[in-house]
């Protein structure tokens, strides 16, 4: 049973159908319910495992809901193995004396707070897993004018290495995935102009490493993996 956010967009769309032809179980997190409907149905039509449906707007959302979250994945699937956490908003990059404060808000709940707070709720749920896995999609856009999302992404990838470090030994292993340019919604609004958006890696390309980070082969634990 493996849960993903932001099951809709380019890198969770692409994860959870890999995830479901593979055999397992996927919980689709997502803010859309009619985007969320219809991957529910593309993949219960393939014959895959019926996967679980959980709308929720990280924007909104609070410490409470992400604890009945857990609680009712516990009640009805019984256990959790794995979360990817895609889910991610590119905000407004700009000159950080000229950023806007409900930006920054805004970026660091979904980015950063969400993840933190969904993980926590289900550390519980997924140290009951015989080889449970959390993976962080992180970011390495650190020159200058990205604002929140640069911030966001490096806090991101410091709370998966204090994670990685506390359960190191453990049964749960906890990684990040670098995609590097890849061909996604959020990526061509960060690179609008760029001439090679159409010769980009798809997510697609990278489904491989995915399969592998919430498989029971997995012994790597406070790594960075990606294309290179």
């Amino acid at each position: 049973v493996i849960l993903v956010t932001g099951a809709t967009g380019g890198f969770g769309r692409a994860i959870s159908r890999a995830l479901a032809a593979h055999g397992a179980t996927v919980i689709l997190v997502a803010r859309n319910l009619r985007l969320v409907e219809s991957l529910y149905d593309e993949i219960e039509q393939a014959g895959y495992p019926t996967p679980a449906i959980y709308p929720i707007n990280f924007e909104g959302a609070t410490e409470q809901d992400y604890l009945e979250m857990a609680s009712n994945i516990e009640s009805q699937l019984g256990r959790l193995d794995g979360i990817i956490h895609c889910a991610a908003i590119l905000g407004a990059p700009t000159v950080f004396a000229q950023s806007d404060a409900a930006t920054w808000y805004q970026v660091h709940q979904v980015n950063l707070h969400a993840p933190y707070l969904l993980t926590r709720a289900c550390l519980p749920l997924l140290g009951q897993s015989d080889n449970g896995s959390i993976v962080f999609m992180i970011d390495d856009k650190t020159g200058a004018y990205w604002d929140a999302y640069q911030v966001s992404k490096q806090g991101l990838m410091e709370m998966a290495g204090l994670l990685a470090r506390e359960y190191d030994g453990s049964n749960l292993r906890i990684n990040c995935f670098n995609p590097g340019k890849t061909r996604t919604g959020l990526h061509v609004r960060a690179y609008p102009a760029a001439d090679n958006n159409d010769r980009l890696p798809t997510p697609e390309d990278h489904i491989n490493t995915f399969l592998y980070l919430v498989s029971d082969q997995l012994v790597e634990n406070g790594e960075v993996f990606g294309p290179g």
